[in-house]
């Protein structure tokens, strides 16, 4: 074998022109197949990001009726067991209680039925940097009796900041819920949504305004890795022996979800393309080689080499070429996608203006997973080693009275 390797090496650098030539069309397609996969994946990962980021988180620790039935009785008392378990898994960065259910807000001659959101301010805003969307007046601090209002409610009710608002609902096992909050700031989210979605106070006093102390309806973990959410929830829902439920973004948000895999699986249509377009590219140099080489093939059937030996040193050529250029696109890549993940490219325009409007950062992302490098190299060899099936063909079907006059 280390014979045909060192024969084959020196084969295919007789001529470099050939070599370098079909080198090249692999080079090429690792690299550009590595580099649509990276974008594709990184702006996956950041709208994913996005989405947790406003509101949902990755994962939610919920009674289990809440989800459905999202009223003051589905709530669950944190116990210290639970708080440790969260404290010490590693895949959880930070977590975030919240106290939600309806109410009505009254201003004047105004009312509206809204969802009142009980948080923690410093870390809800560390996951959900809500802050970050105050238009007018100051975020909440801890035991703050402020609330906070997006700015559609807020033209609703025809309220600004320093008004006070009658907040009126139904407490925890029925009892009645009434109380003065002054609206300490103005909240102007991009998503429409978010902007008729509820009002925020500190945790506290919803619950002392529901009358459910030490209550939650929900905790708000976030993850370090997002491809790791699924086995951060099956490892603390083991450990957390009670009722409790966990739901991960997926579930809570099934149509982006459901909007990623349809968009993944159009992407898989044009990812085919490229690579059909890169094989018939491989394929095409490798033809070009073996017709320049038909004669030398002939020549050394004549003076006795075997044919089988003969393929195999084709196959080491084969083989080398696609180790030579697959490595090539792999070294080159690998810098350039680590570069482009810390440098995204920023968008101009009026693509720039929507992005900005849905509160995105106008850029083009890229991922630098390792199954971003992998998967291309895979399949970028896997095509080069398939394309030595028409040399095979062509050395069993040498002619040697043909081929020597050719």
């Amino acid at each position: 074998m280390t014979t045909n390797l060192k024969l084959a090496w020196r084969n295919i650098w007789r001529n470099k022109r050939r070599t370098l030539i079909t080198v090249a069309s692999i080079f090429f397609g690792v690299l550009l197949s590595t580099l649509m996969t990276s974008l594709q994946e990184g702006t996956y990962s950041k709208m994913i990001e996005n989405v947790v980021g406003f509101y949902s988180g990755y994962i939610q620790v919920h009674h289990p009726d809440f989800w459905e039935d999202k009223t003051i009785e589905n709530t669950f008392t944190p116990s210290d067991t639970l708080i440790n378990i969260l404290e010490n898994e590693s895949g959880v960065t930070m977590y975030a209680p919240r106290l939600e259910s309806f109410t009505l807000l009254s201003f004047k001659n105004n009312t509206k039925g809204v969802a009142l959101i009980g948080i923690d301010p410093e870390k809800e805003n560390q996951i959900t940097k809500l802050s970050h969307w105050v238009e007018k007046g100051h975020y909440l601090t801890a035991n703050d009796n402020g609330i906070l209002v997006p700015i559609n409610i807020a033209k609703n009710l025809g309220v600004d900041v320093g008004d006070t608002l009658v907040l009126m609902s139904q407490g925890f096992h029925g009892a009645s819920a009434a109380a003065l909050f002054p609206v300490k700031a103005i909240l102007k989210f991009p998503a429409p949504t978010m902007n008729n979605l509820g009002v925020f106070i500190d945790i506290r006093a919803a619950q002392a305004f529901y009358s459910a102390p030490d209550k939650y309806t929900s905790m708000v973990l976030m993850v370090s890795d997002n491809s790791k959410v699924k086995h951060i929830r099956h490892s603390l829902q083991s450990k957390i022996k009670s009722h409790l439920k966990l739901m991960t973004w997926d579930e809570m948000d099934p149509l982006t979800n459901n909007m990623i895999k349809a968009d993944r699986e159009q992407n898989m249509i044009t990812k085919a393309i490229l690579f059909v377009l890169i094989g018939f590219g491989i394929f095409g140099t490798v033809i070009m080689m073996m017709a320049e080489r038909r004669k030398e093939l002939g020549v050394m059937v004549a003076i006795g080499m075997q044919k089988s030996k003969l393929g195999k040193i084709i196959f080491f050529e084969t083989t080398l070429i696609g180790m030579v250029g697959v490595l090539i696109g792999f070294v080159v890549s690998l810098p350039l996608i680590a570069w482009l993940v810390y440098h995204p490219i920023p968008l101009t325009g009026e693509t720039a203006k929507v992005y900005e409007q849905y509160g995105f950062e106008a850029a083009m992302y890229f991922s630098a997973h390792w199954t971003v490098f992998t998967q291309q190299v895979l399949i970028i060899f896997a095509m080069t080693m398939t394309v030595f099936i028409y040399p095979l063909v062509k050395i069993v079907r040498i002619k040697v009275s043909k081929d020597l006059h050719s």
